[in-house]
Parts: C-alpha cells; structure tokens; sequence
C-alpha cells in the first residue's frame, strides 16, 4: 500500500456517515409522505437492511479520491506558479474547480 494513500476505514466511515444522514432525511420525507396519503401493505423492506460498501470498492473509492487531489494540487500549483506565487492559495483552487469537476 502506498504511503499517501487514503486509508479505506477512513472513506467507508465517511461512506457510512453519509449513509446514515441520507437514510434520515430519506425517513423523513417517507413520514412527511405519509401524512399525506396512506402506506399500503406491500411497502419495501429495502429502508431496513444495512448498506455496506466491497473492499475492492473502497480501495477504488481510496484510489480515486487520491487522484483527484493529487490532480487538485498539481493545478492549484501551475495557476499559482503562473501568478508568481510560491504557495497555493484558496483562490487558486477555486479557479481550478469548476474544470477539474468537469475532467472527472
């Protein structure tokens, strides 16, 4: 394993706490649904099983988040470089953004 790598039981407890906020909110609007109109009794059972992520898809996960900011850096660095500056800024990398969000 590479020393920069991200480490995959930090991006799967990342996974999981997203998970658990996107099944909250999902609940609630499921409960704001039901005061409108009534449940009937063939509902899924899909809301009540765990999500859980393979670790080959972790591993991707890792792989891929270390790309992209590796990508980040390297063109926060050639815009800051092309201004003159020996560091890179918060602006330099909200130049670089909305691009580096289309390439990936």
């Amino acid at each position: 394993m590479e020393e920069n790598a991200f480490d995959p039981d930090l991006i799967h407890a990342i996974f999981k706490q997203l998970w658990k906020r996107r099944a909250l909110e999902r609940e609630k609007n499921e409960n704001l649904d039901a005061m409108d109109c009534e449940v009937g009794p063939g509902t899924s059972n899909k809301r009540n099983r765990p999500t859980s992520a393979h670790a080959n898809a972790l591993k991707l996960s890792c792989e891929l988040l270390r790309i992209f900011i590796s990508e980040a850096v390297q063109r926060a660095a050639t815009i800051a470089e092309a201004e003159g500056s020996a560091r890179i800024e918060a602006t330099h990398l909200e130049r670089i953004l909305p691009q580096l969000l289309l390439d990936f």
